[in-house]
């Protein structure tokens, strides 16, 4: 049974044999097939250079004079294109001085002929053992990068990385001359839930604030959790009237949302604000995040569970569409 995804059947490790003398090749090839490996088998390195355009192995077996492009030379070229194949060198060349040569210009390993089978398979289970090991470290290193970027009780990306791609966004944006929008989104007395509940409800509402922030939102926007129960949304190539239809259909969403947990249930609704660049403007980012957030602040003081929006021209906030609680409708709170 594989583990965690990373060893493999035999039939999926790929070996190529180098090799222009065909009884050597067979030699070499007969071992790895008892181990059931896909090993394929060619007699120059320009025929391994071209079947290697469809077929990358993870492992090469090179003797150290062949026809043509030398041993060496393939060994440079792989090294160039596919730097994580394993190459080993199976040699009647048994000189220190080849030897060094052969290691210092990459290669993992190098095999004196005539060699003992059984000696190959090990050596080359080795290398697949380190290949795993180094795949499992950099799925390690995936996922606790994952775990530093994003919040764990939303899965949406955390303030310190928010703030690290609004930094990239703004500059791209400059660059290419497109608009950056900040969206402050808060829930309205969300103190309730907690006083009314327990904390693992008002857990379980964010978690799922956080799963609707993500359906409405496109891949190249990012989404963050600014913290408690304020969430953030920068939107890329997006201009004021985009920003409003983004805004009210989060808003609406939430709205008509019921958030039931076991016995618990309750209706929400948010307020909003938002702020976009202004072309040739340099602004910062906690400047742009700054704007949204006194517009949120000015939605949440007309009333909540609405949207306004910031115009840097006269330094205001502006009402895009106040909005109450529909007849017959329950809202926390309010």
């Amino acid at each position: 049974m594989a583990r965690d995804g990373f060893v493999k059947d035999p039939k999926d490790r790929k070996i190529l044999v180098v090799d222009d003398d065909t009884d050597s090749r067979e030699i070499i090839l007969e071992p790895l097939r008892w181990e059931h490996y896909d090993a394929r088998g060619v007699a120059s390195g320009t025929e391994a250079l071209k079947l290697m355009e469809a077929w990358v192995p993870n492992v090469i077996i090179l003797d150290w004079m062949i026809p043509g492009i030398s041993g060496i030379q393939v060994l440079q070229m792989v090294r160039a294109q596919h730097p994580h194949v394993s190459c080993i060198f199976i040699s009647g060349n048994s000189s220190t001085e080849s030897i060094i040569e052969a290691l210092d210009s990459g290669a993992d390993d190098y095999i004196i002929k005539p060699f003992v089978p059984l000696e190959l398979l090990a050596r080359i289970r080795t290398h697949f053992r380190i290949r795993d090991l180094h795949a499992q470290l950099l799925y390690a290193n995936e996922k606790l990068k994952e775990l530093v970027d994003t919040d764990d009780l939303t899965g949406l990306f955390n303030m310190r990385s928010l703030y690290q791609r609004l930094d990239f966004e703004l500059e791209r944006g400059k660059r290419f001359g497109r608009d950056v929008c900040v969206v402050m989104m808060d829930m309205d007395y969300f103190k309730t839930v907690n006083d009314g509940h327990d904390h693992l409800f008002g857990s379980f509402v964010l978690s799922e604030i956080g799963k609707i922030v993500k359906i409405n939102t496109r891949n190249i926007d990012i989404p963050a959790r600014y913290g408690g129960d304020e969430f953030l949304v920068v939107l890329s190539e997006v201009d004021n009237r985009g920003a409003m239809l983004f805004c009210e259909r989060l808003r609406t969403a939430i709205e008509m949302r019921t958030f039931t947990s076991g016995e618990d249930s309750i209706n929400l609704t948010i307020s909003l604000g938002f702020a976009i660049t202004v072309p040739g403007e340099n602004i910062t980012a906690r400047e742009l995040v700054r704007r949204a957030d006194h517009a949120l602040y000015e939605a949440k003081r007309g009333g909540r569970n609405q949207t306004r929006f910031y115009t840097p021209e006269t330094d205001k906030v502006r009402e895009l569409r106040p909005k109450t609680a529909p007849p017959n409708k329950k809202v926390a709170g309010g």
